[in-house]
């Protein structure tokens, strides 16, 4: 005999048809595109792609020798780099668009815990990242470049490939921005049941040589970019420890077991 549905389950009755769910999924899409769109018009008419541009460069530009400026080997890097940098700004400023639009698709399927749980994360990921972006932008960069140029002889004019510094940029940004969600991987993966509390605070020490060694990988081979990223990241992990613990106290995982078991209907005599 089939069994009826719990009457209990708040999901129960909302399921709908691949093709409708496709179709959701094309409409966020479209929404997401049209808030980075919309942000990628107004930044075009103002301050425009050259400005940006010269926002982007001014840590750099401020630590070159009098006189030297940066260079464009390529017919189109001087149209091509900017209007990438005007993408990009535009996707950070609406990433809070393009993260709800994501929130909306999947909440419909998420039980009412699941969604106080999960909207939290999602908004503090957000700002951490942003957070991250600004930390390497106001405080990395500039000690960075004035270690380099203080490094270099004086006998090399220093004239940095605009398309180059763009990799560059983007790659630090990336790496900053993913460095500073520790604290939300960390949060998660407790919640999940994946690792203890406990357990993450005896791999410290692990942690700690893990962030230098990828600090050392990702960013470029000098002392004060690695220490910039490697530290911060113990800290986070830090932060992360203290949050999953605060989290989980106030969001405490459901008891499937003994749920399944209430909810599991009597066998027939």
């Amino acid at each position: 005999m089939a069994q009826t549905p719990d009457p209990e389950d708040e999901l129960a009755g909302t399921e709908q048809p691949f093709v409708e769910h496709l179709m959701e999924l094309r409409n966020r899409l479209v929404k997401a595109m049209l808030a980075v769109g919309i942000v990628a018009g107004v930044l075009f008419l103002y301050p425009g792609p050259g400005q940006l541009y010269d926002l982007l460069a001014a840590p750099l530009v401020a630590h070159l020798p009098q006189g030297a400026t940066m260079i464009a080997t390529s017919v189109i890097s001087p149209f091509m780099v900017p209007l990438k940098i005007l993408l990009m700004a535009a996707f950070l400023i609406a990433l809070p668009v393009v993260l709800y639009q994501i929130w909306a698709f999947v909440a419909p399927g998420l039980y009412s815990n699941e969604k106080r749980a999960v909207l939290p994360l999602v908004i503090s990921s957000t700002i951490l990242f942003l957070l991250g972006v600004a930390f390497c932008y106001f405080f990395v960069f500039g000690r960075v470049f004035a270690f380099i140029q203080g490094f270099a002889p004086k006998s090399i004019t220093a004239a940095p490939d605009i398309e180059a510094y763009l990799s560059f940029v983007l790659t630090m940004f990336l790496a900053f921005g993913v460095t500073f969600e520790v604290p939300i991987a960390v949060v998660v993966l407790v919640r999940m049941g994946v690792i203890s509390v406990e357990k993450l605070k005896h791999a410290r020490g692990y942690f700690v040589v893990g962030s230098f060694i990828i600090a050392a990988i990702i960013t470029p081979p000098d002392v004060v970019s690695q220490l910039a990223l490697a530290i911060p990241m113990c800290l986070l992990y830090e932060v992360g420890i203290w949050a999953a613990q605060l989290f989980v106290r106030n969001h405490p995982p459901p008891d499937e077991p003994a749920a399944d078991a209430a909810n599991k209907p009597e066998s027939a005599a």
